[in-house]
């Protein structure tokens, strides 16, 4: 819950004359807002490492991203479009920006355009502060604190330890700098990066020192500033910092930001809205059926910001580009949207929102003034902070794009003491097939980070490309000793195995690769290769019709069905699958050879010439169609003499 947004500017708001009352210091009550707002991370880090026992990072943070992230946008939508007179209010806000989100955020995702994912990063990041900086602003108003310099000293610790933290984070500084370079951004020389660095960290501590010297001095001149706030400040942007900066994998560090942000918010929504509902009759139809006073309803509350996150859920999951394209598209609106209405529907300044958070005063509405009329400066808002540079982000990705090789040098020297970068580094050699130089990043990127599975597994591809299988094996293995419910590791691992001759080990690190990805039609490709180089025809059939099953569109596996099948003896459905397989790809030419081979076998010779001719016909250097050509004459010559003499 924000106060305040990049939309909105900054005004002191005083109470109104009040009688002298011992001042409330919380929310909702002690222990309430200590599990909901303010020692959340106390129960979360235990949470997540027992998760972590059970599922892989990219599990947890695929699952939250999906329910949390995009499902917590719900409340805030149901509020901008349930409640009339706020709707009646910012109409045009109401109906253009999710128009116009909705076709640029969907056009960037469908051409592939990078810019868009760096906006959000940043926006996500302000979104994230103004939420911590918004319950300051509560805690204070529950102690009738309205002074100033208190409140831009809040705003400044949000903002300069928000920023510090992204700012040292070597996971976050190397992505977002990667981010930036593959749109084409213009190289910032190492020296540039670490005088940056340098100069938020000064500035965080400066503006550290500022506010511990004002709070001392409102405490010792008697005007006490809420307790609370201090806890809160403490606990969210120290979390946030241990979310960056220690935790060891960061998908991991961002899913638990991200459930601390949501309890937070759903649970302050919640209550906001129940209150407004209650008092405030123009307030009907869904939403206030949504938040009444009844604890069932709060089961209808989170499933329904379940549901609103399966969006993101099946998107994580389709398997269609163009469909994955629009709907990824259609989530990262929903999360603008979702920054941008919380910029102006939440304000605490305003008396209606602080009236439904049990504070007094407030302003009636919002005065922007100025020389420019309110949706002249909203506008021009909207140009500096997304159109100038998502603009400009998409001319030069699209007319300054980078090799991806020279886009990973560029983040190695910006961050060399991180390791993702000489990873990333690593793999982009590797794929340009510069195994030794991709050899010595992985390995620095390991010496940089030791429980680094990836670079593991990775270094262990690249010494097995090399013939350098001794080398290999213990590096896959630290790999699935790091992960062990990674089946892409166990089928790396296996692939390796049967190359040095170990295939009852192979069999079973297969067999897991397969269970821990069972809808994955590669993983059982890959299982199905390995089962017919050791003459297991049967299993071999079986694990193709799952291939087939999982991705009917693949005519390698239903060509190697085909000759499974006819190895096996069964020729009329072989016959079946080596047609389907020329109906798909009918430039596979083995699929001639091999379907005249079914003809001859099954005794239909003209078919079979006609067969092995246009194999020859689309490659007349293949020496088995050509060597089969001749024995269907000699049989066809054979049977009908007459017709050859």
């Amino acid at each position: 819950m924000q106060q305040l947004q990049g939309f909105s500017r900054l005004q002191t708001v005083r109470s109104e004359a009040a009688p002298a009352v011992r001042p409330k210091l919380w929310i909702l009550s002690s222990w309430r807002d200590l599990i909901l707002y303010v020692g959340t991370p106390l129960l979360l880090i235990p949470a997540f490492a027992l998760a972590q026992a059970k599922y892989s990072p990219q599990d947890i943070y695929l699952f939250v991203a999906a329910f949390g992230a995009m499902g917590h946008h719900l409340p805030g939508m149901i509020r901008a479009y349930g409640d009339r007179a706020l709707f009646e209010r910012f109409r045009s806000r109401f109906i253009f920006a999710p128009l116009f989100l909705l076709v640029t955020c969907v056009a960037f995702f469908w051409w592939d355009l990078k810019g868009i994912l760096l906006i959000v990063f940043f926006w996500g990041v302000w979104h994230g502060l103004m939420q911590t900086y918004g319950f300051c602003r509560i805690y204070d108003a529950k102690t009738g604190s309205f002074d100033t310099l208190t409140r831009r000293l809040d705003f400044a610790m949000c903002l300069i330890w928000f920023a510090t933290a992204v700012a040292l984070s070597p996971y976050r500084l190397s992505d977002t700098l990667d981010t930036f370079y593959m749109c084409g951004g213009p190289f910032i020389p190492p020296a540039v990066v670490q005088l940056g660095q340098n100069i938020i960290l000064c500035a965080a501590i400066f503006v550290t020192a500022l506010f511990a010297a004002h709070f001392i001095r409102t405490w010792v001149a008697g005007h006490k500033p809420n307790p609370v706030k201090l806890a809160l400040l403490v606990t969210s942007i120290g979390f946030w910092w241990y979310c960056n900066n220690l935790v060891s994998n960061i998908l991991v560090g961002i899913a638990l930001f991200e459930v601390f942000h949501d309890v937070q918010y759903l649970s302050l929504v919640w209550i906001y809205n129940r209150n407004r509902v209650e008092k405030d009759s123009n307030i009907g139809g869904f939403m206030r059926f949504v938040f009444r006073r009844s604890g069932s309803l709060i089961g209808l509350y989170v499933g329904l910001v379940f549901a609103y996150g399966s969006v993101s859920f099946i998107n994580a999951h389709i398997g269609m580009d163009a469909v994955k394209r629009i709907l990824t598209g259609v989530v990262t609106a929903s999360t603008l949207l979702h920054f941008y209405y919380d910029g102006f529907i939440w304000k605490v300044r305003e008396r209606s929102t602080r009236q439904s958070l049990g504070l007094a005063g407030g302003t009636a509405d919002v005065s922007l003034g100025g020389m420019l009329p309110g949706w002249a400066w909203h506008g021009l808002k909207w140009v500096g902070i997304f159109v100038v540079p998502l603009g400009a982000l998409w001319f030069w990705q699209t007319h300054l794009s980078i090799p991806a090789v020279q886009r990973m040098a560029w983040v190695v020297a910006d961050v060399p003491d991180s390791a993702k970068p000489h990873f990333d580094y690593g793999s982009a050699l590797q794929n340009e097939g510069r195994l030794d130089e991709a050899i010595e990043h992985y390995k620095t990127a390991l010496q940089l980070n030791p429980k680094y599975a990836q670079a593991h597994m990775n270094l262990g591809s690249s010494l097995t490309s090399q013939a350098k299988f001794d080398a290999a094996v213990p590096h896959m293995e630290t790999a699935l000793h790091l992960e062990p419910n990674n089946g892409d590791f166990h089928l790396m691992y296996a692939n390796l195995l049967h190359r040095i001759g170990r295939n009852d080990e192979a069999i079973s690190h297969f067999e897991a690769g397969t269970r821990l990805k069972p809808n994955s039609a590669d993983a059982h490709y890959s299982y199905a290769v390995f089962l017919i180089e050791v003459g297991k025809i049967d299993e071999y059939v079986s694990e193709l019709r799952t291939v087939l099953r999982l991705k009917p569109n693949y005519p390698y596996a239903e060509l190697g069905l085909a000759d499974g099948l006819f190895a096996a003896g069964n020729l009329k459905e072989a016959e079946g699958h080596y047609l389907a397989v020329l109906r798909k790809n009918p430039d596979l030419t083995v699929a001639y050879n091999s379907l005249g081979r079914i003809y001859l076998a099954q005794g239909q010779i003209s078919q079979a010439v006609v067969q092995f001719s246009e194999a020859l016909r689309r490659n007349p250097e293949y020496k088995e169609a050509e060597e089969n050509l001749r024995v269907a004459k000699a049989a066809d010559a054979e049977l009908f003499p007459a017709a050859h003499r």
